[in-house]
Order: C-alpha cells, then sequence, then structure tokens
C-alpha cells in the first residue's frame, strides 16, 4: 500500500470500505445528476451530494458520513 492510498483510507475509511466491497463514487455533474457527488452499488443510486461544495474534500466527508451511517443501518 502506498502512501497515498493509506492517507485516504486514514481519512476515509467508509468510503475505502464501500469501494474495496464493490461500491462506488461518481464526482462532478453530468446529465443525469446535478450534485457533484453521488454513492452507487450495483442496485444503483444510494445517495447524493449538494450541487456544489467549496471543496472536495467536503464532498467526501459528506459521502464518508453517509456511508458510515448506511453501513450502521444495515449492520455492517
Amino acid at each position: 500500500m502506498n502512501l497515498v492510498s493509506k492517507v485516504f483510507d486514514d481519512i476515509y475509511p467508509n468510503i475505502a470500505w464501500w469501494a474495496n466491497g464493490g461500491g462506488w463514487l461518481e464526482l462532478g455533474q453530468d446529465d443525469f445528476s446535478q450534485s457533484m457527488i453521488r454513492v452507487l452499488d450495483t442496485g444503483g443510486l444510494l445517495w447524493e451530494g449538494k450541487e456544489s461544495y467549496a471543496k472536495v474534500a467536503a464532498a467526501l466527508d459528506d459521502a464518508d458520513a453517509f456511508i458510515a451511517k448506511w453501513r450502521d443501518e444495515n449492520d455492517y
């Protein structure tokens, strides 16, 4: 594991868990969604963030918090 991966995993443990388990995040707006960040799995969209954030880190913080809540509610 390189330093960047370790640091990211330490800062965003729930995103790291999500991505390692087959889920993914989308960053940026597109033709289908105006949110800056989205959390998805094979079943589709689970959560959308705000339209904009002052910093990408704030968007990642929100996504990590959503995944933490989702994990708790779904006993993971």
